[in-house]
């Protein structure tokens, strides 16, 4: 599987694209989307079963369009930020819809603001325990060591 880093992300004002086109390509193979992504062949068959993108057949192999491409971003960005594929097919399912992004924008960022709510409460959480847990081991420090000059 390669290693290289991950495809460069972009935002823009005029795009909000999770990728960068790959004008010099007509289609994709498996391998190629593999290597890019750093992802495994079976990973991609995977989203495929679930519905999430849906290459051509030629044959035996698969041809992935830059459709594909893009929504195979979504999909590990999503997976990442810790959305369920359910939620994932959702929102680049919205995309589809008459009013492409619009719909797609406004629910992405609904989902995004109550993701980074709870990613917030469970990080100041997880603080106040590494703070307990800290103090906690001083205190049996202490005593560990009162226990042994005596």
């Amino acid at each position: 599987m390669a290693t290289q880093a991950s495809p460069r992300l972009q935002a823009t004002p005029q795009s909000y694209a999770v990728i960068e086109p790959r004008h010099d390509r007509e289609s994709f193979t498996i391998s190629d989307l593999s290597a890019e992504f750093d992802v495994t062949a079976r990973a991609l068959r995977f989203y495929e079963d679930e519905g999430l993108i849906a290459p051509e057949r030629r044959g035996t192999q698969r041809i992935y369009s830059h459709r594909d491409r893009a929504r195979l971003a979504w999909i590990l960005r999503g997976k990442r930020v810790g959305f369920s594929l359910g939620e994932i097919r959702e929102m680049i399912d919205l995309y589809d819809l008459g009013d492409g992004r619009r719909a797609q924008r406004q629910v992405v960022i609904e989902r995004s603001q109550a993701r980074i709510a709870l990613l917030t409460a469970q990080k100041r959480d997880i603080d106040l325990a590494i703070d307990e847990l800290t103090s906690f081991v001083a205190l049996l420090e202490v005593s560990r060591a009162q226990d042994n000059q005596g």
